[in-house]
């Protein structure tokens, strides 16, 4: 079942969990990213060793999750969150690109200082943490003309058919936000 995007005529990606993908279908190198369960800054941090690893922040501001994003945080029609995106680079590379949400209700005491991030990785406070709990990690294939396809290839000359993404709901202080990476074409395939 495909659902559509507000945003697009595009029909939103089937993301689910690993035992509702085809795993054939995704490269084995592609695999090791969208699987790894750790700090996925500190995974191209370590794969960018003998390069230049920096965060680029592209936007921050208010605005409306897409619709799949909106039923995944389980919050109402209409629900304005901050927005983040930025792209893990390697020697001025994008290797992912990264789009983070925050429900306004979700800014209070401790977690109001992921507004503060710049071009700080968030990865960085999450998984220092100890309040930081890890919920469900779903994948999903892009394909063109989709919202966070579009979003992901801003700096990408060649686009390609389609991208590989996970996205992962967080909860710091018992406050969810959701976290989506996309996993672009010059990333080092690891076997």
């Amino acid at each position: 079942m495909t659902h559509r995007s507000p945003h697009s005529s595009v029909p939103e990606p089937e993301w689910g969990e690993w035992r509702s993908q085809r795993l054939r279908e995704i490269p084995s190198g592609v695999q090791t990213w969208l699987r790894d369960s750790g700090s996925l800054t500190r995974k191209v941090i370590q794969a960018c060793s003998h390069g230049h690893f920096r965060v680029r922040l592209l936007h921050q501001g208010w605005g409306r999750p897409l619709n799949s994003e909106r039923k995944v945080m389980k919050t109402r029609r209409g629900v304005i969150t901050l927005v983040r995106e930025v792209e893990l680079l390697c020697d001025e590379q994008p290797w992912v690109f990264a789009r983070t949400l925050i429900p306004a209700t979700s800014l209070q005491r401790s977690v109001r200082r992921l507004t503060q991030l710049g071009e700080k990785p968030l990865g960085a406070v999450l998984f220092s943490d100890p309040k930081v709990h890890r919920g469900v990690t779903q994948i999903a294939r892009l394909q063109p003309r989709h919202p966070l396809f579009d979003a992901a290839c801003i700096h990408i000359d060649d686009r390609p058919e389609m991208l590989w993404a996970r996205r992962t709901m967080f909860y710091l202080a018992g406050r969810p936000l959701l976290v989506n990476e996309i996993f672009l074409p010059d990333i080092p395939l690891k076997r």
